[in-house]
């Protein structure tokens, strides 16, 4: 989450005028995150939070991640809900910008997860595409493999002066992934961004998971990868085995696993750290100095691509 969009006193007061919320008590910015503009809002009906939808997110998908949303709350998977205005419509329009707002969850994000943060996540992830098995809506993973080459492109001019060498090992993993990227995996309802930020914990569970924003249609084990780049190493870089074995068991003890999603993850992982890397790299080249946000660096994904470049069996990320 972040905010680039600022929303004046009276666009606000507008705009909550088509919902039967009450008075705002409480409204402010959220910093965490990258993608879209995000406020807390509390009102005398209760605490929400109001999104607005930035370059990356195109409109014509909204629709598709506010069904997610009520889909899987609607089978027990505990996210926000879409909050309908006074019309019965969930999607409008703030400062300029497509807007939603949803529910909030009590929990916490937790910034150093330990081995049964890991367990508990990959539970809960596998509980979340059983409960999508029966979604009837399809979405194309938009910063899937078949966009990276265009993604680098925005990128390569300045690349090379502002971090030497980084073109070299994207160039070469681009060609690679390209001839190698694995295919007809069993397909689902994915996440696409489960970084910590976006499951909450409580009381020593896993309360929730937020930001659907990026939720697609894509192989399922690659939801997995993307949530091993991002648990499981170290500050320091350094790949943490244990939690990737808990990670994995967790998920599996859910939904098991298929031979050729095993065999697929050294692979998976390998694009799911590229995939950040490319757009950690294009946020931090293109920056707007006057958005309420830090981008993230782009070299922490650089280190897991060249460990996943030496990891090709999956024994070596704990499965």
């Amino acid at each position: 989450m972040a905010v680039y969009t600022d929303v004046a006193a009276d666009e606000l007061e507008d705009f909550l005028g088509r919902y039967e919320l009450g008075k705002v008590l409480s409204f402010k910015g959220i910093a965490e995150g990258v993608e879209n503009s995000n406020y807390y809002l509390h009102t005398q009906a209760g605490t929400y939070i109001l999104t607005l939808f930035e370059k990356r997110v195109a409109e014509a998908d909204l629709p598709f991640f506010v069904a997610t949303m009520e889909h899987l709350a609607a089978r027990g998977i505990s996210c926000p809900r879409p909050v309908a205005d006074t019309q019965g419509r969930m999607l409008a329009r703030l400062a300029g910008r497509p807007a939603v707002i949803v529910s909030f969850l009590d929990g916490l994000s937790i910034r150093r997860p330990t081995t049964e943060h890991c367990r508990l996540l990959g539970a809960g992830m596998a509980r979340m595409h059983l409960a999508a098995a029966d979604f009837p809506l399809r979405r194309a993973n938009a910063l899937g493999p078949a966009s990276w080459k265009g993604l680098y492109a925005g990128s390569a001019a300045k690349a090379e002066s502002a971090f030497p060498g980084l073109p070299a090992l994207i160039g070469d993993e681009l060609a690679s992934l390209d001839r190698a990227f694995p295919e007809a995996l069993p397909q689902g309802l994915i996440h696409a961004d489960l970084f910590p930020d976006n499951v909450f914990f409580l009381d020593g569970a896993l309360s929730g998971f937020i930001d659907f924003y990026f939720a697609c249609t894509d192989a399922l084990a690659y939801d997995l990868a993307i949530a091993l780049n991002a648990w499981c190493f170290e500050p320091d870089g350094m790949f943490n085995v244990t939690k990737a074995r808990a990670l994995f068991s967790g998920y599996r003890a859910e939904r098991p696993l298929a031979p050729v999603e095993i065999e697929a993850m050294p692979k998976l992982a390998r694009g799911a750290a590229l995939r950040f890397l490319l757009t950690r790299l294009h946020d931090w080249l293109h920056h707007d100095a006057r958005a309420f946000v830090t981008p993230k660096d782009p070299l922490e994904y650089a280190q897991k691509l060249r460990f996943h470049r030496a990891s090709t069996r999956p024994g070596e990320l704990g499965l």
